[in-house]
Formats: structure tokens, C-alpha cells, sequence
């Protein structure tokens, strides 16, 4: 099968719902919109849009109020390539992708999350009882709020993130129960006993200006 013939086929089944064929990338940001994409944010009379812009084919975070930016469908297995960076002349803050999104919604949902917080970028967390485990050595078990309920956890290995301003390169692989996260290149985490379920995924607005210009799942 030609590839133009194949990737309008998985186009197709994308927008109707269908499963994906393995091996094939699909941009989830388009570099135009914000088609196939949701917004939860914790206060309710903030419109997506007031948070979430595209400028010049980049995918804009305001970073106020909390909450999040989700895809229409649901994913379980996938390589994620996220391409971020904190917004040119602003402080570095707080964001994360959130994986295997799962109901009810609130400002921080039960999922997995890549960390993107400036210093912590390359750590992992499950919240509100989501399982993840790894290294004894790097993990984390607190009792949190109800915001984040539950955290489990596992910090990176070595610190991979570029200066304030430079694009950053997230590769993230979720097979069953395993998570492995590559920043800029380097292998950074690697995690067993994730909860195994299908679920959007997120991109999180939580504390200041982030920008994205890639975000493709294979």
C-alpha cells in the first residue's frame, strides 16, 4: 500500500474512532488548531481558548488557571514525541503530559504524568492511586491532598532539560505496565508496574507560560 493511501486510511479510522495500525505517527497538534482537543480547567467560566492558543504553528499555555489540555481519544500503548520549552522570557514553572487520563475529570486527573517542572523534567508520578513503581532507590509513595491524591512515584535519573527558552524533546514509550522517557536524547526514567488502561492524553497548564510544537503518537 502506497504511504499517501495508508495514512489517509489511518486518518480515517482516527476520526471515526477506529484503532490506530502500529507504526504509524499521527500529529495530534495539527500546527493550525486546536481540532481533536479538550479542555478541563478548574475554574469554569474560563473558556479553553483563554488558555490555549496557536501562534505562529505553536501550541500556546497561558499556565492559569489549572488544568489541562486532552485529546478526543483514548490511547493505552504508544511512543509519544512531545517538543516543548517555557515561553521566551518568562520564569520557568510547572507543566507535565498526562497519560492514560481517566474520569471523573478535576484540575489534576487521575493519570500518569512526564514531569515537565523546571527541575524536575524527566520524573514520572502516578496520581490519585494511578500505580507506577521502578527503582527503590528513586521512588516516591506520598499521601497527598485532593488535589494530586495519591502520589506514587519515580524521579529521573540524571537531569537532561535545556536552559529556559531552548526546545525540549520528550520521548515517552508506555507498553503494559512498562514507562520509558527519553528528554533531549538521554534515557532518564524508566518504570514497571503502571496502571494499564486506555486514556487520553493531556498536556497541563499549572503555574506559568509553556509552549509546544510537536506532539506526535505512534
Amino acid at each position: 500500500m502506497k504511504t499517501a493511501t495508508r495514512r489517509t486510511l489511518l486518518l480515517a479510522g482516527l476520526l471515526l474512532g477506529l484503532p490506530a495500525t502500529a507504526g504509524e505517527p499521527i500529529a495530534l497538534f495539527n500546527g493550525k488548531n486546536l481540532d481533536g482537543w479538550h479542555a478541563y480547567l478548574s475554574q469554569h467560566g474560563v473558556s479553553r481558548d483563554e488558555v490555549w492558543s496557536v501562534q505562529d504553528g505553536i501550541l500556546v499555555c497561558r499556565g492559569r488557571p489549572i488544568g489541562y489540555l486532552y485529546t478526543d481519544r483514548a490511547f493505552q500503548d504508544f511512543r509519544l514525541v512531545v517538543e516543548w520549552r517555557w515561553a521566551p522570557g518568562a520564569k520557568p514553572s510547572n507543566s507535565g503530559i498526562l497519560l492514560r487520563i481517566q474520569d471523573p475529570p478535576k484540575p489534576l486527573p487521575r493519570c500518569l504524568e512526564a514531569q515537565l517542572q523546571h527541575g524536575n523534567a524527566g520524573d514520572a508520578y502516578g496520581f490519585h492511586g494511578m500505580e507506577i513503581d521502578g527503582d527503590p532507590a528513586r521512588k516516591i509513595d506520598v499521601q497527598g491532598g485532593d488535589f494530586t491524591g495519591h502520589i506514587l512515584g519515580v524521579k529521573k535519573m540524571k537531569p537532561a532539560e535545556k536552559p529556559a527558552g531552548e526546545w525540549n524533546r520528550h520521548e515517552i514509550e508506555l507498553k503494559g505496565d512498562r514507562l520509558t522517557i527519553r528528554l533531549n536524547g538521554e534515557l532518564v526514567n524508566e518504570a514497571t508496574g503502571c496502571t494499564v488502561a486506555s486514556g487520553p492524553i493531556g498536556l497541563q497548564s499549572e503555574g506559568g507560560p509553556v509552549q509546544f510544537r510537536k506532539v506526535e503518537i505512534t
